[in-house]
């Protein structure tokens, strides 16, 4: 008898589906297609001399080698979680070490979280629209998705409020250069959505992955973790903030964060021993020595190539877009997020667009727990060269042009 794997599939596990948005991208790789769908970094930006310095290094030097090939702490390498500790502080958030678990990329940190405080029917706030990301972690704990609306401040406060009065107690939030929209929250609202969650009881999961591609330089505005004061008692605090690297130093090392209360973080510890035990212990070693050794110079090497990038679409769409499109104008990050006028489904004209015009693009949809936003698309500006960025946003303007006549 054969096996019935539909039938032994957990009811958490068939909530994850494959997205057919994701196999008509496929058709991004070609090289003729001018791909804005990719939210990944410039991998010409890697410090690949940097990396085969240090691997080769460590390497060489046996004890070492010996001791970045064992097993580690759950919590992650001590130096690691103190050089994250220390960074933090620059930026105004007093922590201490005990208050940081390395996890295997940020997106580790979203799944264990929401293990740990999402379950089936459980209110999660969410801004509209949302890092896919982070909700394909959450839905496998199957939550009631509440969606807040998002306005150029932030978070509309009267939808966030109604949601933590009606019994939210969890919201997933990204105040800097946020993955789709590219929109920063300004200091009056954090300080305002902060307020907020501490007249509830409320906790803030504050993703941070793009926080330190600022095009101001220096991260300008502070961070939630930074403006929760309570936090600075290592059993207390409002706010659990997710960091990574591989915005910052390379994808492949997987090395992320989670710095959040020390009763959160004693069960996250736990979890990790009953899943991965720990991070790489050699790749954490790599990206502590290459954080000591690139930081800040590389960060400002960063910023401004994709500041430039940055200006070459947001140009370019002044000049070729038809009246009725819209965009964001990030002041970091990797995206501009694009409204289409209502009677274009943003789905239908990526398959025009990669078959008529050679060009991709993510549609906003995907972005909305609640199936909106069909008429949006996330355009990223990370990987292709200027000229390119150019000729892309050219063929696309003439391609919307061509459909608002129709």
């Amino acid at each position: 008898m054969s096996v019935s794997w539909n039938d032994l599939i957990a009811r958490d596990a068939r909530v994850l589906v494959a997205s057919e948005i994701r196999d008509l991208l496929k058709l991004a790789e070609r090289p003729e297609v001018i791909s804005f769908a990719g939210g990944v970094p410039d991998p010409d930006l890697f410090p690949v001399d940097t990396f085969s310095e240090i691997y080769g290094a460590m390497m060489q030097d046996g004890t070492q080698a010996r001791r970045s090939l064992q097993y580690s702490v759950s919590e992650g390498l001590p130096a690691l979680r103190q050089w994250i500790i220390d960074d933090l502080a620059d930026q105004g958030a007093k922590r201490t070490i005990d208050n940081v678990l390395i996890t295997n990329g940020a997106q580790q940190g979203l799944d264990i979280l929401a293990r740990l405080l999402l379950e089936e029917g459980r209110d999660l706030i969410v801004e509209k629209p949302s890092y896919l990301g982070a909700m394909q972690a959450f839905s496998t704990r199957l939550p009631n998705y509440v969606g807040v609306d998002a306005e150029e401040e932030g978070p509309v406060l009267s939808q966030l409020e109604d949601a933590f009065a009606k019994g939210a107690r969890v919201a997933y939030v990204a105040p800097d250069f946020q993955n789709p929209t590219g929109r920063s929250w300004s200091v009056a609202r954090r300080k305002a959505v902060l307020e907020l969650a501490r007249r509830y009881g409320a906790v803030l999961l504050e993703d941070a992955a793009y926080s330190k591609l600022s095009y101001n330089g220096a991260e300008s505005l502070p961070s939630l973790l930074s403006l929760d004061e309570q936090g600075s008692d290592p059993a207390s605090g409002n706010v659990i903030q997710l960091g990574t690297f591989s915005k910052t130093l390379a994808p492949a090392l997987r090395i992320g964060w989670v710095c959040a209360p020390r009763p959160v973080i004693d069960k996250l510890v736990l979890m990790m021993q009953a899943g991965n035990l720990h991070v790489s212990t050699v790749n954490q070693e790599a990206a502590l020595r290459a954080a000591k050794m690139l930081f800040p110079e590389h960060l400002e090497k960063l910023r401004a190539s994709y500041r430039t990038k940055r200006d070459v679409m947001l140009h370019t769409l002044a000049e070729t877009m038809p009246d009725d499109v819209s965009w964001t104008k990030p002041e970091g990050g990797m995206f501009v997020w694009l409204t289409l006028p209502e009677h274009i489904n943003a789905r239908q004209l990526l398959e025009e667009a990669l078959e008529d015009v050679h060009v991709a693009f993510v549609p906003g949809q995907a972005f909305f727990t609640d199936g909106s936003g069909k008429n949006t698309a996330r355009l990223s500006f990370s990987t292709e060269k200027v000229d390119r960025i150019r000729d892309g946003i050219t063929r696309l303007a003439d391609l919307i042009k061509r459909k608002d006549n129709q």
